[in-house]
């Protein structure tokens, strides 16, 4: 009879310091993506406010294409994610970070959206006349791109300070949306010949303010990820 007995098969244990660095490879890369993608949907909103500004329908047409491009980072991010979460399985803090990145990757994507829209515009303005109450549009628009790019680097950050003070500036976007709207509303009335160009002139302005609000959305987002605490930043 043998007795002898079978050796111990050694079962590999996780490497909680190896895991820990593939996850926080995994979150770098997700980092990474969405500064790309705010660098690319910043740059998308000017384009597009210049290209109804200057009534260039060549730079409107590289602003729409260029939407695809935007969807695209959109995936990859969302693809880096869910392969964290499957092969990293982060917990806590980690999760919810992973988790935030990827609503805020489908809220840039929305307002890469908006910026197309703002261009589709285009088509329909630039064999005619400039509306000199276009200016408040540009002033808008380059405050909606400029509220992604600190959004973002609050984000990063998670620098709820940053993300407070972003969200604040969203009132000014609403007001100069209202200005616009007054103005070419006013300019309608006394003018006919105007209606056509007016009209998309609010739409694009319409496409500026709701930039304003997704970006506040984000800001909603750092200000949980930094606190804790879900909180309304434009009540």
């Amino acid at each position: 009879m043998d007795n002898s007995v079978d050796p111990i098969v050694s079962i590999p244990r996780p490497d909680p310091a190896g895991s820990r660095t593939a996850l926080d490879r995994e979150e770098r890369a997700v980092k990474d993506g969405i500064l790309r993608m705010g660098s690319l949907v910043e740059s998308q909103i000017r384009d597009a406010i210049r290209a109804v500004v200057e009534r260039d329908p060549d730079l409107a047409r590289a602003v729409i294409d260029g939407d695809a491009r935007v969807n695209e980072a959109q995936r990859e991010i969302s693809d880096t994610v869910i392969t964290a979460i499957a092969t990293q399985q982060p917990v806590a803090r980690d999760l919810r970070f992973l988790m935030a990145l990827t609503h805020v990757a489908s809220e840039l994507e929305r307002i890469g959206d908006h910026a197309s829209g703002i261009a589709k515009q285009c088509r329909f303005l630039f064999e005619e006349a400039p509306l000199r109450e276009i200016r408040d549009l540009v002033k808008i628009g380059n405050l909606a791109a400029d509220q992604v790019r600190g959004v973002v680097t609050a984000l990063i950050d998670i620098d709820d300070v940053l993300a407070r003070e972003v969200a604040q500036r969203d009132d000014e976007i609403d007001h100069g949306y209202r200005r616009v709207f007054t103005e070419i509303i006013d300019l309608m009335r006394t003018d006919p010949r105007t209606v056509e160009r007016g009209t998309r002139v609010i739409l694009a302005a319409h496409w500026v303010e709701r930039i304003g609000d997704r970006v506040t959305n984000v800001a909603e987002d750092v200000v949980f990820l930094a606190t804790g605490k879900v909180e309304d930043l434009n009540p």
